[in-house]
């Protein structure tokens, strides 16, 4: 008689295994005994710990730790790429909208022709703007009223290469027509020092008179004053220079022995405000300006400072201070610029000084220089034409 049990060996137990099927459940080893083999896999693939063992490189599989590691290694590159375009990318917006857009070419009147290829004018002003009293005593910049320039420089991109050609600033021009905006007070036309028109009438005079008397269209304006500059060559940890003479001059306090150097800031904005040395006054003065600037765009331009958030971001701030550029110039052509510069410094182009038949013509307004004029015409069209220039490279 059945007592409702299962034993294990009756006939309910029979009817569970039906065709002879081995059981759908498993038992759990009893203590001190092996558990049973995964089916499909034998002893052997664990350890004596349980672990899996490592697959030897005959079976064609590689290590699982190298491959861990590589993947490791590409993640974190790609994160620290990511991390470094967007940073980057942050201090450009940033920079972008925090350019001083004040000038605008555009409501000039009497315009000159536009040519081909592009021309940055680059001013170099006596601002003080952002100089403590103390830093003024300490580069020497004076406390002159007023606004002036320091250096002029017209850059001309092409498929000619670059030119970077100074414009001394006591060229004896021709200064248009313009209107006081203090006083409202209107001036005709006369010639005068190419400087006065930037005292007399900020930016837009100077593009006028620079238009006027050379025949070029101005495409973009750039300007930076003492307090910028001294950043700028700071933040990209100062500008190395090789002289081929001591300069010493107390007016602009440069104080610098021959040979190869590396210019900080307040040296190098006294190297290229010194003139008192040169044999050629101002026409020394802007070469140096121009060598200067050449190494300066060369250092500012590469990876380690593009790339580098704690080195641009510093060389933006400081730049941005006492920058002032045209409305339609945005970050975007000033690295064009730069670039550009650059390129001079790597045989992609040519400094010039704008030709002078007399360094230093007496006139009403003191001593002034006067360009060649048949010479400088002839310069001049050569650039509005985007032609390869005549005129000899300066030494």
């Amino acid at each position: 008689m059945n007592d409702g049990t299962d034993h294990g060996t009756g006939h309910g137990s029979r009817a569970g295994r039906g065709n002879g099927a081995p059981p759908s459940t498993r038992t759990a080893p009893l203590p001190g005994m092996p558990s049973p083999a995964t089916p499909g896999r034998t002893r052997e693939d664990r350890t004596d710990d349980g672990s899996r063992p490592h697959r030897s490189a005959d079976n064609g599989r590689s290590p699982r730790p190298r491959r861990t590691r590589r993947r490791r290694a590409v993640r974190l590159a790609a994160l620290l790429l990511a991390a470094l375009v967007a940073s980057s990318v942050g201090t450009y917006v940033w920079a972008d909208t925090e350019l001083d857009q004040g000038v605008d070419l555009g409501a000039l009147p009497d315009r000159a022709p536009a040519g081909k290829g592009t021309n940055y004018l680059i001013v170099g002003s006596d601002s003080r703007a952002g100089l403590s009293e103390q830093a003024r005593k300490d580069l020497r910049t004076g406390s002159a009223e007023g606004r002036r320039t320091d250096s002029m420089i017209l850059l001309h991109t092409g498929a000619n290469g670059t030119t970077m050609l100074s414009l001394p600033r006591d060229s004896w021009v021709t200064v248009p027509s313009y209107v006081r905006p203090e006083t409202g007070r209107s001036y005709r036309a006369e010639p005068d020092k190419l400087n006065a028109a930037f005292s007399l009438g900020g930016p837009d005079l100077l593009v006028r008179a620079v238009e006027s008397n050379t025949g070029l269209h101005v495409d973009h304006y750039a300007e930076i004053g003492f307090a910028g500059f001294v950043g700028v060559v700071d933040a990209v940890g100062g500008v190395d220079m090789c002289l081929d003479r001591d300069v010493r001059d107390p007016n602009s306090g440069a104080d610098l022995r021959k040979g190869c150097q590396t210019l900080d800031g307040a040296a190098a904005l006294a190297f290229v405000r010194q003139r008192k040395q040169e044999a050629q006054g101002d026409l020394g003065r802007t070469r140096n300006q121009q060598k200067f600037l050449t190494a300066l765009a060369a250092k500012a331009v590469t990876p380690g400072t593009l790339l580098n958030p704690a080195r641009s971001f510093p060389t933006l701030g400081a730049g941005l201070d006492t920058l002032v550029v045209d409305k339609d110039t945005d970050l975007r052509d000033l690295m064009t610029l730069f670039r550009a510069m650059r390129g001079v410094t790597a045989g992609g182009g040519r400094q010039l000084n704008v030709p002078v038949s007399d360094p230093a013509l007496a006139t009403s307004k003191g001593s002034a220089v006067k360009w060649d004029d048949r010479r400088a015409r002839t310069l001049f069209t050569e650039l509005r034409d985007d032609r390869p220039v005549t005129l000899p490279r300066e030494r």
